[in-house]
């Protein structure tokens, strides 16, 4: 086909799926929208299976009406590796397993649910959930922040082992406070703000991270993306499709949108220093004694090159429009802001690098120069390392007193100054109180027992995040586009229970994995069920799901005996012996090189330029390839043999038990073990090859 005739009907079918603008202005009512709906707790459904757990009577309802039977609970084994992948991100360990098998008690699973919940490999496992939510990256083209964003990751990691409430855990990101009291009256009737919590200023990396350069510029990208991720992370709509025209789905205008961007236009970054008073000192010492010797250098340099500097840097300006030499020319302090972004724009067109001065120099004096910049070089390997720093977010007070604009195509350079906006939010109050902060005003209301979208949202996540699917499909766009749930009463129980434990996500997350529905195998059988409902909307079975990269890399370590559980610090690179949680492997964007590691590429990783809310679960060539032949699984292959004849000793058959159980966390069926024994034919040496196989099988990688 034509590639114009292929454009003019995917234009034609893209025109033909938008509404019109009247049906478009009548889906902006927001009376339309499900989600805007109070959260009504409805009543229990009586008499419809024996589980004591109120989730299992909701489903059970979705059975009868669609004439559906579930299937068997799965057996103890599967349920044990279903539930420590789930909620730790790692297998469960032989000795585990045996002691799960020889607790005959009737709480036996719920205990093992409480080990997990109480481990501190909980908050690592469900921090990159949230993460991926919430973009985090280490690296984005020029992010500030980046040299202590791992801070607010780790802050995230003991938020959730510490079961911060939730309407805390989503204030603290916004406002650097947890509670709703952020101001206190003294005795003598003075009012004051209340300090907040000292480690909650690294919650503030959430806000700090948007700020970015782009092309050599600052983007103020901080403040609209500040609107579009807590858009969809916490209030489930994408806010963001207003940014260029009203919603044309939603009831959120292209002012709202900025109205809501206005609530962060304010926010600036501020370091903070992370050393000691003797840190501070010993590095100002230190960096004094390295300037001393560099600045000869400089001016040996600057000496020899600054007529050649000045020759190309004036043929360069020459070539410029009359208009543009003018701005130049003058001294940046007479510039007008709009002259001084002129000259920024300029500045990269008339830098002169080194290579060009070279190329100008006679070779004597070229030959001098290399040498004083491989002097220079060798001098900045030795410079002092910069003192630990954290990014975080302040008011400028300033700003505040600024006003703000639509924004055309969402282009901070392009205000619309015909159209101001008040700071504000979809479906704000009419009388919005600032007094204490525009984004705490914002989060107070965000983050409201009566706010419908808070809590529907956050259940929802959290169920997809134990059954692989929400029972509102589209986690992050509760709109129009993204459907209805396919069991409402079930998904605003759960809303207001949430509500009634005061947003504890370790209760929530203990109701759901103990359910009866949680329990269920993934085997489908024979049963009409799939015929009757193949896409397993109504939980009939458990949802076969493949583990996402993390945890395969934690799983093939801790198999090999070598992974390191140490919580929180820097992000690693892979090498070859890099042994730390997949948690804590860095990723993020550059235009220069690859930050993201072929391996979590491999495995459906997104790079956190924009928040992933579910991540593919694709089955390709690169996967099989980095299990088959990658330096990591050649290693830990090499390793998880040695463990087998450590531990198992020249005893061959209790090594195939072993592995299977490091591996798969069962024992290995009859046809199984004789066949790794056939293989193995008595010789210890062949280990390597079955550690191999095992981390090959299917099973590995997909939890069932």
């Amino acid at each position: 086909m034509p590639r114009t005739l292929a454009a003019a009907l995917l234009l034609s079918a893209t025109l033909a799926a938008q509404p019109s603008p009247e049906r478009a202005a009548q889906n902006r009512k927001p009376g339309k929208l499900w989600s805007l709906q109070p959260v009504v707790r409805p009543a229990v459904p009586a008499g419809l299976t024996a589980s004591r757990n109120p989730i299992d009577a909701f489903i059970a309802a979705g059975y009868r009406a669609h004439h559906l039977v579930p299937v068997a609970s799965a057996s103890k084994l599967t349920l044990l590796r279903r539930v420590s992948l789930d909620l730790i991100g790692l297998p469960p360990s032989p000795a585990e397993q045996a002691a799960f098998l020889a607790d005959a008690s009737p709480d036996a699973y719920e205990k093992v649910v409480d080990r997990l919940l109480a481990s501190e490999q909980h908050g690592v496992r469900y921090a990159r959930h949230w993460l991926d939510v919430l973009r985090y990256a280490d690296v984005d083209e020029h992010m500030f922040a980046a040299p202590g964003i791992h801070l607010w990751r780790d802050w995230v990691i003991r938020a959730l082992n510490e079961d911060v409430p939730y309407d805390e855990f989503v204030r603290a990101q916004l406002t650097g406070y947890r509670t709703r009291q952020r101001t206190q009256m003294s005795a003598t009737g003075v009012r004051s703000r209340v300090e907040p919590r000292p480690d909650d200023l690294f919650a503030l990396g959430f806000l700090a991270r948007g700020d970015v350069l782009r092309d050599g510029k600052e983007t103020q990208e901080l403040p609209q993306m500040a609107a579009d991720t807590v858009g969809t992370a916490f209030l489930g709509l994408t806010v963001g499709c207003a940014k260029c025209h009203d919603h044309m789905y939603d009831p959120i205008s292209q002012r709202d949108y900025y109205a809501m961007k206005a609530l962060f236009d304010p926010l600036m970054l501020r370091k903070e220093t992370m050393a000691s008073p003797a840190e501070i000192v010993a590095y100002g010492k230190a960096l004094a004694e390295y300037e001393a010797k560099r600045a000869p250098l400089e001016q040996a340099i600057e000496a020899l090159t600054v007529s050649y500097k000045k020759k190309l840097y004036d043929d360069r300006v020459a070539l410029l429009p009359a208009e543009v030499r003018a701005v130049i020319h003058k001294p940046e302090r007479s510039r007008t802001t709009q002259e001084q972004k002129i000259a920024d724009d300029y500045f990269p067109v008339l830098r002169i690098d080194s290579d060009k001065i070279q190329e100008v120099m006679p070779p004597d004096e070229a030959r001098k120069y290399k040498d004083l910049e491989h002097q220079l070089n060798a001098l900045e390997k030795n410079a002092p390392a910069p003192l630990p720093a954290f990014w975080t977010v302040e008011v400028d007070r300033a700003k505040e007193f600024q006003p703000s604009f639509v924004l055309t195509s969402g282009d901070p350079d392009r205000p619309e100054k015909d159209k101001p906006v008040a700071p504000g939010w979809p479906f704000a109050p009419n009388d919005l109180d600032f007094r204490e902060g525009r984004v705490e005003a914002f989060s107070d209301w965000l983050t409201a027992p009566e706010n419908p979208l808070f809590a529907r949202v956050a259940v929802n996540r959290l169920w997809q995040w134990h059954f692989g699917e929400g029972l509102e499909k589209s986690v992050s766009d509760f709109g129009k586009l993204g459907g209805e749930p396919s069991n409402p009463p079930l998904l605003d129980w759960l809303a207001s229970e949430f509500v009634a434990r005061h947003f504890s996500m370790k209760q929530m997350t203990r109701l759901m994995v103990t359910s009866d529905t949680y329990k269920l195998s993934s085997e489908s059988g024979q049963s009409e069920n799939a015929k009757l409902d193949p896409e397993d909307t109504w939980f009939w079975r458990f949802r076969l799901q493949r583990l996402e990269a993390e945890p395969i890399w934690d799983a093939i370590l801790a198999a090999a005996g070598t992974l390191d559980l140490t919580v929180g610090g820097r992000s690693f690179e892979i090498s070859a012996n890099a042994n730390r949680r997949g948690a804590y492997m860095v990723r993020g964007f550059s235009t220069n090189r690859d930050v993201v590691p072929t391996f979590l590429q491999a495995f459906d990783v997104d790079d956190g330029r924009a928040p992933c809310p579910m991540r593919t679960q694709t089955v390709t060539a690169p996967q099989s390839l980095f299990l088959m032949n990658s330096d990591q699984v050649e290693s830990a292959s090499a390793q998880l043999a040695e463990r087998l004849r450590k531990e198992r000793g020249g005893d061959l058959p209790a090594a195939v038990d072993l592995g299977y159980r490091l591996t798969v966390a069962r024992p290995p069926s009859s046809a199984e073990k004789d066949r790794a024994l056939t293989y193995l034919a008595g010789d210890a040496g062949r280990l390597k090859g079955f550690a191999w196989l095992l981390f090959n099988l299917d099973e590995f990688i997909y939890v069932k």
